[in-house]
């Protein structure tokens, strides 16, 4: 998951969608307050990865840049630097107090997306271990997007595997239908929340027998049941 921390409005919803196109989760935030309060919520798990624009209206970035850094209950994520100040000094003060990279405003989408992976890969650091969450004998491969169910791979279209990955990540926690589209879909997805439902009746059937652990909670949502069914 990248947040965005940028106030202008245009620019935050051109780099979700940029996001959400070339593969990642996205989530943004118009003001300092609102992104502390959800990095502060239990609810909430923490970035992968912070665009931080400098020039905020209620905190200035490199304050918010301080903060994260000097607190170590924030946790550890890479933070990239988004501004229209350019000048040497600007870069040399927000690399020195933490800071992973530093783009010029304007910059290209897929320049952003490029160093976006590249500081990932370098906090990831080489590995051959695949990331996997199992349930019984269903198993998601997170490292090559892969679900096999009992020696059968299974074709999931990317909104149903996020749908599952969640589902297995947090069993018998309960997932309303507005939790799921900001979480999946972004939360400028203007779709009606019956959208969910149809993704939830193709990855029930896809699952087959499995497809019964995804419990309907009536007028709220959905909850994968971890017990035996």
């Amino acid at each position: 998951m990248i947040w965005c921390l940028e106030d202008d409005d245009s620019i935050r919803e051109i780099v979700l969608y940029t996001l959400k196109s070339t593969g990642f989760e996205g989530r943004g935030f118009p003001d300092a307050r609102s992104f502390f309060e959800a990095l502060s919520s239990k609810e909430v798990d923490p970035p992968d990865l912070l665009l931080l624009d400098i020039m905020l209206p209620d905190q200035d970035g490199v304050a918010v840049l301080k903060e994260l850094r000097s607190q170590s209950d924030f946790g550890d994520f890479p933070i990239i630097m988004t501004t229209a100040k350019g000048s040497e000094y600007d870069k040399i003060k927000c690399l020195d107090l933490g800071a992973d990279d530093y783009m010029v405003k304007p910059f290209g989408m897929m320049e952003m997306i490029s160093r976006i992976k590249a500081v990932l890969r370098r906090y990831q650091g080489p590995t051959n271990q695949v990331e996997r969450l199992t349930f019984q004998e269903l198993s998601l491969n997170l490292t090559e997007h892969k679900v096999k169910l009992i020696d059968e791979t299974i074709s999931l279209t990317f909104k149903e595997f996020e749908l599952l990955k969640r589902f297995l990540k947090h069993p018998n926690r309960v997932f309303t239908r507005e939790e799921l589209l900001q979480k999946i879909w972004g939360m400028d997805y203007l779709g009606e929340t019956r959208t969910v439902d149809a993704h939830i009746k193709t990855l029930r059937q896809k699952l087959g027998e499995y497809g019964s652990h995804i419990r309907t909670i009536r007028h709220v949502g959905y909850s994968w049941e971890a017990g035996d069914r």
